[in-house]
């Protein structure tokens, strides 16, 4: 049975992040561990939600390729373009003690909000407006 409030409570914490993803954008503002940490966030939040909204408990991961494949396995329809995203994992985990290499992969943080700016919007579509 599809968990709406939850649903919705993921959603507004997700919107927390992204918030502060563009406070954060910036690159002379904060380290590029501190931005990924919080668009890794609203991604996970915002899976979370789309999973609640599915009536799927959601195991406490960060883990966003098994929060992918868990609404797969539930018959969602995931667009595409939202698979890049399971690229922030490791700012969930690793890069929160470790240091992010920007030479071997450059990070568009513009970029990077727009995308998870996206799946939030994805995600808010489908829930029954709050009342």
């Amino acid at each position: 049975m599809s968990d709406l409030k939850e649903a919705a409570h993921l959603l507004r914490m997700a919107r927390k992040d992204v918030q502060a993803m563009r406070a954060l954008a910036s690159p002379e503002t904060v380290d590029i561990e501190t931005f990924g940490f919080h668009a890794q966030q609203a991604v996970e939040k915002a899976f979370k939600a789309w999973l609640a909204y599915q009536g799927v408990l959601y195991p406490r991961i960060h883990d966003l390729d098994r929060l992918l494949d868990l609404l797969r396995e539930h018959g969602v329809s995931v667009p595409a373009t939202f698979d890049g995203l399971s690229a922030l994992t490791d700012f969930g985990v690793a890069f929160r003690y470790e240091t992010y290499d920007e030479s071997d992969e450059p990070f568009d943080r513009g970029q990077i909000i727009q995308q998870v700016e996206r799946l939030l919007h994805h995600v808010t579509e489908l829930l029954p407006p709050e009342e």
